[in-house]
């Protein structure tokens, strides 16, 4: 593999920096920029943002177990 820019690559800029991205490391432009982005990843950086008050079908979700009497 070459370090060398191609067409691809090119069109986006790395989306750490900026600077315009490298096919190697694609996408990003070295591998510094590549390993930002996996600590960011490892540390949790990245995330969805959600709440934890409701189950998906909007039923709360109970912290004891229920028991036969109230189901």
């Amino acid at each position: 593999m070459t370090d060398d820019t191609t067409d691809k690559s090119a069109a986006k800029p790395c989306p750490i920096c900026g600077k315009p991205a490298i096919a190697r490391y694609r996408p990003f432009c070295s591998s510094r920029c590549a390993d930002v982005d996996l600590h960011r990843w490892l540390s949790g950086g990245y995330s969805i943002p959600g709440s934890t008050d409701e189950d998906e079908d909007g039923d709360e979700v109970p912290l004891v177990p229920r028991t036969p009497d109230e189901r």
